[in-house]
């Protein structure tokens, strides 16, 4: 028998997570964020009931700052492939024009915490299916792959059951749910070497391109629109750019890069010395942000 390799045993986890949810819960959806984890899990996904569609929706939270890019993406995707796409946005934080540059982190807390608990209980959903890994940021090494969240969607993260022997414990009660992370045990280096391997389409913004930026408060944030007012000491530029990691376009930090190809991209993620949220602005607005989002709700 041939022996499956480290990408064919990660694989196989992830789908046998996803089918697990599919078997034990009432309506599970799966998130879509547009990023590549997001990519890596809607092809498991598509391989996982293969050649069925997969037996739930796709919820996308959409904050209205995402590039536009993204949201092309997203809709392309969902068209091409015939899936069920829902999306959902935070109206009443629309309404106040809450935005990045005036809110801070209240907008994070509003049009993105918020509004992924309310679309999850507008549709009713019982578990969320979620990219997360446990390499990427600190709170996130502590969770479990099922992860359970109260009726108010808060964790706690003293009080997570075992996973032995890869027994996953999804009994809730009535008005709770679950997030669910296939990818837990995946690093930023095995999502590239699977997407090469699977030859996954991924959002161009991963692809270092002649970009026009601004350098503020240490980060390279990309001009999308223009929403985005240039501060007075401020001057743009234009470089060859890409992204490690997509989110809100202002909090969201590039980098230098002629990484323009899967395998350069391989070998620039093999030598990076630094977390690829390094360049999520989010992360550093405060000591353990993360994981207080985390035990509010966020994903």
């Amino acid at each position: 028998m041939e022996k499956l390799t480290y990408l064919d045993q990660l694989e196989a986890e992830a789908i046998y997570i996803i089918r697990e949810v599919v078997s034990e819960c009432q309506n599970p959806a799966m998130l879509y964020s547009i990023g590549k984890d997001s990519s890596v899990m809607l092809h498991l996904a598509l391989k996982a009931f293969y050649p069925e569609k997969p037996p739930f929706p796709f919820l996308h939270i959409d904050t209205t700052w995402k590039f536009k890019e993204m949201i092309s993406f997203k809709d392309k995707r969902a068209n091409e492939l015939g899936i069920k796409m829902y999306t959902y946005r935070n109206e009443e934080g629309v309404s106040k024009n809450i935005n990045p540059f005036d809110h801070g982190k209240s907008y994070t807390d509003i049009m993105k915490t918020e509004a992924l608990k309310k679309g999850l209980d507008h549709y009713g959903f019982d578990a969320a299916i979620c990219g997360g890994r446990r390499d990427e940021e600190k709170s996130r090494a502590k969770e479990r792959i099922i992860s359970h969240r109260s009726a108010q969607h808060t964790w706690n993260p003293q009080n997570q059951r075992p996973e032995m022997w890869k027994l996953y414990n999804m009994e809730i009660n009535q008005g709770e749910s679950l997030r669910v992370f296939p990818l837990s045990n995946w690093t930023e280096k095995d999502i590239w070497q699977y997407i090469a391997r699977e030859n996954i389409e991924i959002v161009p913004l991963y692809f270092a391109k002649e970009r026009p930026y601004v350098e503020r408060e240490g980060n390279i944030i990309c001009v999308d629109d223009d929403r985005m007012k240039l501060l007075p000491n401020e001057e743009l530029k234009v470089g060859s750019i890409r992204f490690r990691t997509l989110g809100c376009y202002p909090l969201t930090g590039g980098c230098v890069s002629h990484a323009s190809t899967l395998n350069e991209i391989i070998n620039e993620t093999l030598g990076a010395v630094c977390s690829e949220r390094s360049t999520r602005v989010i992360d550093s607005e405060e000591v353990g942000s993360m994981e207080r989002r985390k035990r509010e709700g966020y994903f």
